[in-house]
């Protein structure tokens, strides 16, 4: 009896958000895919190591079809985490599961040249008095700083492979060779300031710009960048 009620406590449940890509596949599928493609080929390591969600709500696919296009993402190392935007009754065996509650503005896949639309989500509800998150020590290649309450401001300089997610404003001191996406919870008035720029992505609200959209003249100099209407824009700081 004992052992059973040891195993019964061992079970436990918690609801917990986590953050993911979510990406919107266009018909037909195969003009898609080579979109996206051009896209990877400029940020290749751009969904490396992060789970994504599938919004199937523009296209029309069967279940064959949608297993099909999972298996095409996998070839291009995008995991899947579960899809949205389907009928809960194509559910079935073998299909990621089908995700439900989430909320915000959906993500679009990558647009090139162009700022690209990308979010992330779910997000808690914003607070009145956001909160900040001071980290003095680098942050280094691999390591990921998730503050969604407010803004985030680095002492040290952010490695590349690594990344700062903040639901208001980014402030970095050293070099950002890194990621760098402020904004996070919707908030288009969210800005991101670096002392000197070599980052692998920038991105405010649902908008980014990889390496090669950053004009080389603001290259390894101090940068602000923000957002105007769906522009996302990058100026030197003087």
């Amino acid at each position: 009896m004992s052992s059973a009620v040891r195993q019964r406590q061992s079970l436990m449940f918690r609801a917990r958000s986590y953050m993911a890509f979510a990406i919107t596949p266009q018909a037909p599928i195969v003009d898609w895919l080579a979109e996206l493609d051009t896209s990877l080929e400029r940020s290749e390591s751009f969904f490396s190591g992060h789970p994504v969600a599938l919004d199937l709500s523009s296209v029309n696919l069967s279940a064959a079809a949608i297993m099909h296009l999972v298996e095409n993402l996998a070839e291009r190392r995008i995991r899947v985490l579960g899809i949205t935007g389907v009928d809960p009754a194509i559910e079935e065996p073998g299909l990621p599961p089908i995700l439900r509650g989430g909320r915000g503005p959906q993500m679009t896949a990558p647009e090139m040249p162009k700022a690209s639309k990308l979010v992330v989500n779910p997000a808690p509800p914003p607070r009145q008095q956001p909160s900040s998150l001071l980290i003095e020590t680098p942050v280094r290649s691999g390591q990921s700083v998730v503050f969604v309450d407010g803004d985030v401001t680095v002492l040290g300089s952010v490695g590349s492979g690594a990344e700062i997610v903040a639901g208001g404003s980014v402030h970095i001191y050293g070099t950002l060779r890194g990621r760098a996406m402020a904004g996070a919870n919707g908030n288009s008035r969210a800005r991101i300031f670096c002392h000197r720029v070599e980052a692998e992505l920038l991105a405010i609200d649902s908008y980014y710009k990889t390496a090669d959209d950053i004009e080389e003249s603001l290259r390894r100099g101090p940068i602000q960048a923000w957002l105007e209407g769906e522009t996302l824009k990058i100026s030197a700081l003087n």
